[in-house]
């Protein structure tokens, strides 16, 4: 197939107007930037606990060890209720109901009973009634007890500020960079929030009769950024 030299000269404009056009400068303005991170943490004591707690009954019959673990976790969970735990601050976290066997002697297991667990997650949100609520639970017969958990309730307003410390920290240390490169700072280009894993939560794992020693420490959370700044002359 041959062109004229007409249908050439459309085929060579059409091109032309196809190529995109890059202004003046604007290859190396990616040179022209500095990126650093910024980094900020705030101390906070936990607001609010979580308690997991509850009873464990065992008996000859699954019956039996069903009925005891019924009457004994409705005085726990009254004691609870008395300590001044409202009724959507508790709930059913844990019910097993297990056959345990002697393994002692070779041959098939002889079955000696049942063992019934009942365990609620119960959330306290004025964490100075918790040693009361826990001395409670445990004179009402609580015997089963899989940690404690603090928190800090309000963590999204506290994390907001530690970002606004992180941005002005990128900022801070931009700003040295550029001074001691003899450059100014230009605006930003871009801000990326580095994820971060929740802060660890102190665990009680012991749990004993009389006076509960509890201690809620101090949480520390971080915000982390990364950001791009421009730069000029």
């Amino acid at each position: 197939m041959k062109l004229s030299r007409r249908s050439l000269s459309l085929v060579i404009v059409a091109c032309a107007l196809a190529a995109p056009l890059i202004a003046p400068g604007a290859a190396h303005a990616i040179d022209r930037q500095i990126t650093v991170t910024g980094d900020a943490t705030i101390s906070v004591a936990p607001d609010t606990a979580m308690i997991r707690l509850g009873v464990t009954s065992q008996s000859k019959t699954a019956r039996e060890a069903s009925d005891a673990n019924a009457k004994q976790m409705t005085t726990v969970l009254a004691a609870i209720k008395d300590a001044g735990i409202a009724g959507r601050d508790v709930q059913t976290s844990r019910l097993s109901l297990q056959p345990q066997y002697d393994q002692s002697k070779p041959g098939a297991a002889r079955l000696l009973g049942f063992q019934v667990t009942n365990q609620v997650t119960v959330r306290i949100r004025e964490i100075d009634k918790l040693p009361s609520i826990l001395d409670h639970a445990i004179a009402a017969g609580a015997n089963e007890m899989s940690g404690i958990e603090f928190i800090v309730s309000e963590q999204s307003k506290l994390l907001d500020q530690a970002r606004d410390d992180a941005v002005a920290d990128a900022r801070r240390k931009a700003e040295l960079y550029a001074k001691a490169a003899g450059v100014k700072l230009g605006n930003v280009v871009s801000i990326i929030e580095e994820g971060s894993a929740p802060p660890p939560r102190p665990v009680m794992q012991a749990m004993r009769a009389g006076a509960v020693p509890v201690a809620p420490g101090e949480q520390m959370l971080r915000a982390g950024v990364t950001v791009s700044f421009e730069l000029t002359p």
